[in-house]
């Protein structure tokens, strides 16, 4: 099997993205970032509507961000009809807020460097 590899395009692709922002309880950002993070790998190992996904951990020790690329918007449906997904990321409720919101690419932006 070829390994996958993350690359970029000049041009937009019709990409859908999940973007999860979880505001972290005092103290309990690296808590947090270790839920989600089981929540991808769990997704990933499992669902084929999983592209990629960026977990970072803000400077300010406040929120986590994971933003997810997927193949089409009912993924979210498929992932959060598995119970032991849901199970997972309820787990996020103990220490943090989250939102998650599902974007389409509607433009894609790189630098214009001389020369």
């Amino acid at each position: 099997m070829d390994s996958l590899k993350a690359s970029f395009s000049p041009q937009p692709d019709a990409t859908v993205f999940v973007v999860n922002v979880i505001h972290a309880h005092p103290g309990k950002q690296d808590e947090a970032f270790a839920i989600i993070q089981d929540v991808v790998h769990y997704v990933a190992e499992r669902k084929p509507g999983f592209l990629w996904s960026n977990l970072a951990k803000s400077t300010d020790g406040q929120t986590v961000v994971n933003i997810e690329a997927i193949a089409d918007e009912g993924n979210v449906g498929e992932f959060f009809s598995d119970p032991v997904f849901v199970e997972k990321f309820r787990q996020l409720d103990a220490v943090s807020t989250s939102e998650f919101h599902v974007y389409r690419v509607g433009d894609l932006v790189l630098p214009k460097l001389p020369g």
